[in-house]
Parts: C-alpha cells; sequence; structure tokens
C-alpha cells in the first residue's frame, strides 16, 4: 500500500508510538471515527445523487490548474520546486489531478482530507505528497495543548506522531476548527431514507408481482396446497421477464386484480424530495444532479454561483493550507502565495467568454497575452501592450476637457 511505500521511504517521520489504551480512568480517544446512525461512504456513494455530488465536486477541484505567484505584484512564479507536486506528480503513483480528487473526496465524505508531506532530510523542502485515508488519521491534542497527527499503518498497526507542519489537512464543516465533520452525519436520515427508498425499488422489480392481486377459490385448501399454488403463480408471473403472462386458472380459482397503493404511487416522488435534498446539503445545483427544471439561461447562472458558493470557500481553504504547509516562512514573507485558478470552472460558454474577455480588453485591465495566457496560448509580439478608450474620462477634469473640446469647434 502507498502508505506502507511512504513510511519506508520518510526519514523524518515522528517516531513509533504505542498504541493509546482505552479506560475509564483515561477516556482520550473515545469516540474518534464512531459513526453511529451515519451511513458509510461506500453505502452512501450507492445513492446516485450522493455519487453525482461528490464526483462533481471533487472533479472540479481536480482540474482546476494551480500556479504560485507574488501576492503583491502578482506576478507569476514559474520555477519554485513545490510547483510540479500540484500541478504534475505530487508522488510516484499519482498524477495531480488524482492528487487532488482524492483529498476533496475524503473531504466530502469524511470530513477530512490527509496528506502526509515528505520533506527533503536536508533542505526540508516538499519532495512528496502522500493521500492518508481518513480512518488512519486522529488529530490529537497534547496536554500542552498542542496539535499532533497520529497515523496508523495499515499493515502493521504502528501510529506515527507527526507534527501539523508535515500534514495538509482540508476540513469539512467544523465545530472546533481542529476536525471537520462529515456531510453524511448530518445528511444521515435524507440518505437512509434514499437508500431505503432505492432498495424499496429493487425489490418491486425483482420480486414483485407483474400481476398483482389475489387468488381465489371456493375449495378449502390445506396450508401445502396454499403454498405450492402461491410459488407456482410467483414463478410464472413474478420479476421483470414474467411480465404480461397470460394467466390460466383452473378448478374454480379467480383472480382478483389489486391496485397499487398509495406508498407504491409515491415512493418515485419521494425520491425526487430526497435528490432537492441532498443538493441542499452538498450545495451542487440540481441541474448537475440530473434533476430539476432544466434551461440555459438558469443552468448559466446555477454555474456561477456553484463556483461563487460551492467552490470558492473550499478552493480558499486549499489555497491557504497549500500556501502555509508547502512554503517556508521566507517565502511568505516575501508574498508568495499559492492561487487556484477558477476561470478554467467558467471555460464553457464560449460566447460569454469572448465576451468577458472583449470587455476587459478595451477597459484595460487585460492585454493581448493576458487573454491568449487564460487560453493557455502562447504570447505574441506586441501583446503586451494595454488599451484604454479614450471616451471615458475623470470627473474633475470633466469641466476642463469639455472646455477644450468645445474650443476646438469653434469658428475662427
Amino acid at each position: 500500500m502507498i502508505v506502507d511505500t511512504l513510511f519506508r521511504r520518510a526519514r523524518n517521520a515522528g517516531a513509533p508510538v504505542s498504541d493509546p489504551v482505552l479506560t475509564m480512568a483515561d477516556p482520550t480517544g473515545w469516540g474518534v471515527n464512531l459513526v453511529g446512525g451515519t451511513p458509510s461512504p461506500d453505502s452512501a456513494l450507492k445513492l446516485s445523487a450522493v455519487f453525482r455530488a461528490v464526483d462533481g465536486i471533487s472533479n472540479s477541484v481536480a482540474k482546476l490548474p494551480l500556479y504560485l505567484m507574488d501576492g503583491v505584484t502578482r506576478e507569476r512564479v514559474t520555477d519554485h520546486p513545490v510547483l510540479p507536486l500540484l500541478t504534475i506528480r505530487p508522488n510516484e503513483l499519482m498524477t495531480a489531478a488524482t492528487f487532488k480528487k482524492m483529498l476533496e473526496t475524503e473531504r466530502l465524505l469524511t470530513g477530512n482530507g490527509y496528506a502526509y508531506i515528505v520533506r527533503d532530510s536536508v533542505t526540508l523542502e516538499p519532495v512528496e505528497l502522500i493521500p492518508l485515508q481518513n480512518e488512519l488519521v486522529n488529530p490529537w491534542l497534547d496536554s500542552a495543548g498542542a496539535l499532533w497527527y497520529m497515523v496508523r499503518m495499515p499493515r502493521t498497526g504502528r501510529v506515527y506522531k507527526l507534527p501539523p507542519a508535515d500534514v495538509l489537512h482540508f476540513k469539512g464543516f467544523s465545530r472546533d476548527g481542529i476536525e471537520g465533520i462529515s456531510v453524511l452525519r448530518y445528511a444521515a436520515e435524507v440518505i437512509l431514507t434514499g437508500r431505503q427508498a432505492q432498495q424499496y425499488e429493487m425489490n418491486y422489480y425483482a420480486k414483485g408481482t407483474q400481476v398483482p392481486g389475489v387468488l381465489t377459490t371456493e375449495t378449502d385448501l390445506s396450508k401445502p396446497n396454499r403454498d405450492a399454488i402461491r410459488e407456482e403463480w410467483e414463478r410464472i408471473h413474478s420479476g421483470a421477464d414474467n411480465a404480461f403472462r397470460v394467466a390460466v386458472l383452473d378448478l374454480g380459482t379467480k383472480y382478483q386484480p389489486i391496485g397499487i397503493t398509495n406508498k407504491d404511487s409515491q415512493f418515485i416522488e419521494s425520491k425526487g424530495v430526497t435528490v432537492e435534498d441532498i443538493s441542499r446539503f452538498f450545495a451542487m445545483p440540481l441541474y448537475k444532479l440530473n434533476a430539476g427544471k432544466q434551461s440555459y439561461s438558469s443552468n448559466e447562472q446555477n454555474a456561477i454561483e456553484y463556483v461563487n458558493d460551492t467552490l470558492m470557500p473550499v478552493l480558499t481553504q486549499y489555497e491557504q493550507e497549500y500556501t502555509y504547509k508547502l512554503l517556508f516562512e521566507s517565502e511568505r514573507r516575501q508574498n508568495l502565495r499559492i492561487r487556484v485558478n477558477q476561470n478554467a470552472e467558467l471555460r464553457g460558454d464560449l460566447a460569454a467568454r469572448a465576451n468577458w474577455y472583449k470587455v476587459m480588453r478595451e477597459i484595460g485591465p487585460y492585454s493581448v497575452n493576458d487573454v491568449r495566457a487564460l487560453e493557455d496560448l502562447p504570447d505574441v509580439p506586441g501583446g503586451d501592450t494595454r488599451n484604454a478608450s479614450l471616451n471615458y474620462i475623470p470627473l474633475e477634469r470633466f469641466d476642463e476637457l469639455s472646455v477644450a473640446r468645445n474650443k476646438g469647434g469653434e469658428k475662427t
């Protein structure tokens, strides 16, 4: 496993410590990672709306490019050793996109996404980033109030004590600022209800009689005979493969059809309510879950709100955690910052993007090369020049320029 490989390679990891003993006198660690009535991540992902929400958000985080910039001049830095870890290969087994997707998936499903920072033993520069599954990590406060991360080896069971500087930690909703809380905990009732509806539907199609009703006869039947008739009826008419088969009755047997119950007829409607609730819990627009009313204009606005309300808070946390733990303090003092380019999420609408570039080009913030950089195109000669319209003037100079223009129109 990758975690085993990481600890065999790492030379600066904390020494292994003995497993904590839980007693009534020392209950430290009690309740950690207990889910109670919370559905497990694997169980929750079997609900299509949950899978789509988690997959969609994690894909968005995975595909957005990162870059390093000077926070004052906003100039991009292209030769920093940490960049290849975030943009090409964080470790020997994963691409950068796979790494980011795994972290975000863990954060969404468990409330916490962890990654171990493997550092050079001499320079202390990050050389690898290894994702850690939530169940292997336990944040722990010592008696002095210092935070440590207790990381358990999955194969040997040994526990390592790591300082916060060596662990990237991305949190979900948190009440203490130390550990995140899984969305699944708060959405447990909705997800469990959805799973029950899903199971009900499976049973309905797998076991439901396609000619629902009651068989009656005036003959007094013993229990073995009743069971035999029932089994034979179900064998011939139950299941999707036997739908619409003609029933042949004998010995005075009569069939009385029974209409579908209100519970059966409304369960599809309840599924729609479940999808809406899941949409709210994950802050995922309904159209991205292939639900709700679909229209181009509303979906375009929802896409903007998705970036601003769902992705931006998450990406801000990623930016701050990467900056604080992957850059040295001296570099942060030089205003170096790791940023995520959120424009990539809004590239879908060509007309809107072209209009945006046109406006930004005409009022001066963007040059031709700025636009080309956002489109991943190389610079062109003369493309750094910025233009602005002379039709706009400072208000304080309006009278002066107005008089000058009017005088220029006077006949002499």
